[in-house]
């Protein structure tokens, strides 16, 4: 099941720090460390296999930008909820 257009804006204001961005749902995490920035990417690569769906990630020193496509908007968002929660732990 998609969302219609209300309910997947809706959904994303309910997931801190992410917006969409054309056809993707899209967040910029900092990291105090360059270190933790690769320990939550590494987080972010185990969840994603376990809903083999993939983000685009981009490693500018200590910023992680992941970038979902919303061709499947139902995993995205409980893949943006678990990259949040990984996030609070490698902060």
């Amino acid at each position: 099941m998609q969302f219609t257009e209300e309910e997947l804006q809706e959904e994303v204001g309910k997931l801190e720090g992410w917006r969409l961005e054309k056809e993707s749902l899209v967040r910029k995490y900092m990291f105090s460390e360059y270190m933790k920035g690769i320990a939550f990417v590494d987080e972010v690569a185990a969840i994603s296999e376990a809903f083999d769906h993939h983000p685009h990630i981009t490693i500018d020193y200590k910023t992680v930008i992941l970038r979902l496509a919303a061709d499947a908007e139902k995993l995205d968002i409980r893949q943006a909820h678990q990259f949040n929660e990984a996030f609070e732990k490698n902060r």
